[in-house]
């Protein structure tokens, strides 16, 4: 066991912990915001199914997003498909023995890695040239897409350019999962990617990259559009009828739909 192996074990089971403790805490400050207005953006669902049946929309092929910019959602609907190929091709370094369906999909999983990055490129080219883009984009949002494309040409490059013992790769890893720490590969190439990963794991649950969750929670895509039919009470209707106190956490920050990449 190596001392590289040793820090970057820390690194990932600190990375993890800060991951999940981090999204289930905003998805729990999410789900407690209140929403006291009836506010679906529209033409909206007049039902539960037609609700979530826009959100599936929303979700899988970014519907508002289509309607707004096509161009946009193409660079996006690629980048997204793509990740979740790469993240999926990446279960076999968790999980052994493999599944079958990982191993079917590990070839369109490396040209996914290839749509990724070329979809990455595209969104920081437009955040970079569009000028009402680059006018509201803060210092986070490059931080964000570079990051991202950092760790897909760093990935790339080890399948391609510089090629790592997998092999141990997967030991040091399915070895985390059972509390052991085995060694890592000593590759400068390796140890760059993995630390790029873990930063995103940490700086996820504070980032706009938030999104993925929040837009389950956002009021103008998970309502009905039934303020006719069914009466709205808003929770400060609800505190002057019963006389309970205000929720302490009326001030939170409500997620947007899907925020532009």
């Amino acid at each position: 066991m190596t001392f590289a192996s040793i820090v970057y074990a820390v690194l990932f089971y600190g990375a993890t912990a800060i991951l999940l403790i981090g999204v289930g805490l905003r998805i729990a400050r999410y789900a407690r915001t209140p929403a006291p207005l009836k506010i679906p953006t529209t033409p909206a669902p007049t039902s539960r199914g037609g609700v979530i049946g826009r959100m599936a929309s929303e979700v899988v092929f970014f519907y508002s997003l289509f309607k707004a910019n096509k161009w946009i959602w193409i660079l996006a609907w690629v980048f997204h498909l793509a990740l979740l190929l790469v993240l999926l091709r990446h279960l076999r370094y968790f999980i052994d023995p493999v599944w079958e369906w990982v191993v079917l999909i590990q070839p369109f999983g490396v040209y996914a890695g290839f749509a990724m990055l070329a979809g990455l490129i595209g969104l920081w080219i437009r955040r970079i040239f569009v000028e009402r883009i680059r006018y509201i984009s803060a210092p986070s949002d490059h931080l964000m897409l570079g990051l991202l494309i950092a760790i897909a040409a760093s990935g790339l490059a080890m399948k391609y350019l510089w090629h790592v013992d997998v092999t141990a790769v997967k030991v040091f890893f399915v070895g985390l999962m059972r509390f052991e720490i085995h060694s890592l590969p000593a590759e400068p190439l390796l140890l760059l990617h993995l630390a790029l990963v873990a930063a995103l794991m940490i700086v996820f649950p504070f980032s706009k990259l938030l999104h993925a969750p929040g837009v389950f929670f956002s009021p103008t895509r998970n309502q009905a559009d039934n303020p006719r039919e069914q009466r709205h009470t808003s929770w400060a209707a609800r505190v002057e009828h019963t006389g309970a106190a205000a929720p302490a956490n009326r001030g939170a920050p409500v997620p947007n739909a899907r925020s532009e990449d």
